[in-house]
């Protein structure tokens, strides 16, 4: 199948590690222009030199934003543009919102997840809307959490603000179409990154046990009866944000070994 992303310019949050740089990796490989970006300029220079070194392509850009701020956001896009010459695929990705109960958060954590989860997503769209409309061609992909099909226990922040990244999809998804402007959410499921590990090593520590135990106990519930690997989201992620979609809009998928039993 050919992905026609040959030269495509695409711009991926939070790459600097886990989801976001597998995803970046994956449309180096398929020979895509990418700016990544993160808060950590020094991990995001060695990111893209492996990505580099891994793919042999040497359009890989990088630029150090916190998405948590419109003005940053603005400058990423401004500085894409400026490099690429515009912007033909967008992933919206984000660092995961602290984990607790309802009342656990602070009216601080609130608002800091909302900036984070949500609101980086409007605002990152809203910058990249105009180079998409202007040459009748984008593909967005939000990406969120299996939360956006079942609620996750201790969760509360990623159960409501992944949900109105869906709410979000769905709409643009509808607005935007007849101008080939296709728009998604993948979630991941127990994908073998920083976070879930993170995640582990919270639930091993309530209930007293070690995050290796967490891990096996997790692996019984998947039928896959594994953690997926970065680069099994990457796949899909990369097909959807392709020129080979070109009627799949206003969906959500997630990437999880089945472990998720809704409908």
């Amino acid at each position: 199948m050919n992905l026609s992303l040959e030269n495509k310019r695409v711009l991926v949050l939070a790459a600097s590690k886990g989801l976001g740089r597998a995803i970046a990796t994956a449309f180096a490989h398929e020979g895509s222009h990418v700016v990544i970006t993160s808060r950590d300029a020094s991990a995001l220079e060695d990111t893209a030199n492996t990505i580099k070194q891994e793919t042999g392509n040497e359009n890989v850009y990088f630029s150090s934003s916190d998405i948590t701020k419109e003005k940053d956001l603005q400058s990423l896009v401004n500085e894409t543009v400026e490099k690429l010459g515009g912007v033909d695929i967008l992933i919206n990705n984000s660092g995961g919102p602290r984990a607790g109960l309802f009342e656990d958060m602070t009216a601080e954590d609130w608002q800091q997840a909302y900036e984070l989860n949500l609101l980086s997503y409007v605002r990152t769209t809203q910058a990249v809307l105009p180079y998409m409309k202007k040459q009748q061609f984008g593909r967005i992909v939000n990406i969120t959490s299996s939360s956006i099909k079942q609620a996750l226990d201790g969760m509360v922040l990623s159960n409501t603000f992944r949900a109105g990244v869906l709410g979000l999809t769905k709409s643009l998804a509808t607005e935007l179409a007849g101008e080939d402007i296709l728009v998604n959410t993948v979630g991941p499921g127990r994908i073998a990154t920083d976070r879930v590990a993170e995640l582990d090593a919270i639930a091993a520590n309530k209930q007293d046990k070690q995050p290796e135990d967490i891990k096996r106990e997790s692996e019984k519930k998947i039928p896959a009866g594994r953690y997926g690997e970065p680069e099994e989201f990457a796949k899909t992620v990369v097909f959807l944000a392709s020129g080979a979609n070109t009627y799949v809009t206003g969906q959500s998928l997630l990437v999880d070994g089945g472990l998720v039993r809704s409908l």
